[in-house]
């Protein structure tokens, strides 16, 4: 048994107003009008799908522009994170109980390693994890379930003996289509949203999760 987390959005708040940020502030160095609807598109892909994107959607026809705006992209949040990033309300407690419970623990995000890296090293929050699968170890992105079976493999669980937390859509479909049950604490303003009626268990912030919604999600 085990529960993987997401990490963007879920246990820091980088995602959505660093990421954010720091998208806007790239795109406008470069002059390119990236909307806050545009953006919506590409929630919970990797950074460099994201570039892609926009390498499609403005024609540029032009990948290393595409890829080294997904760096500078990345630096920054690294920079942004470093100076006020924060863990979400819960994260710390979860892991903890987890942890006593001897629950393994897996991390499955579709931020590049240096990111996470980065941004595990410097919240104190590594050594929680016994695996840690990255944008980078996956041929697909989220919406695909690669980055959730790769870390279930890993640990060595079944994937359908795991309990996924997820803030997007498309980790959410991933971690679904992984055969996983599946926690959904999407952002306030997207609380609502029907997409997550896909979700097992839908809570404001990970402070709302039990051991017993871990062993009724379970059927243990």
């Amino acid at each position: 048994m085990a529960v993987i987390f997401d990490m963007d959005g879920l246990m820091l708040d980088t995602d959505p107003v660093i990421w954010l940020e720091s998208m806007h502030q790239v795109a406008a160095r470069c002059e390119v009008a990236v909307t806050t609807e545009l953006l919506k598109h590409t929630k919970g892909l990797r950074i460099y799908e994201v570039t892609g994107f926009w390498n499609e959607h403005f024609g540029w026809k032009d990948p290393a522009k595409a890829l080294k705006m997904a760096e500078d992209i990345l630096d920054t949040v690294i920079s942004i994170s470093h100076t006020k990033g924060k863990i979400l309300p819960g994260a710390v407690n979860l892991l903890e109980v987890c942890k006593k419970e001897n629950i393994a623990i897996g991390l499955a995000t579709s931020s590049p390693q240096r990111l996470v890296d980065s941004l595990l090293d410097h919240f104190g929050l590594r050594h929680y994890f016994s695996c840690i699968s990255t944008a980078d170890n996956c041929r697909q992105g989220k919406p695909h379930p690669e980055v959730y079976l790769n870390c279930a493999g890993t640990m060595q669980v079944l994937p359908w003996r795991c309990v996924a937390f997820e803030d997007s859509v498309n980790g959410m479909v991933a971690a679904k289509a992984a055969r996983m049950q599946v926690v959904a604490v999407p952002e306030a303003s997207h609380y609502n949203d029907r997409q997550f009626g896909l979700a097992d268990l839908k809570l404001l912030t990970l402070e709302g999760f039990t051991l017993k919604d871990y062993y009724r999600l379970l059927e243990l």
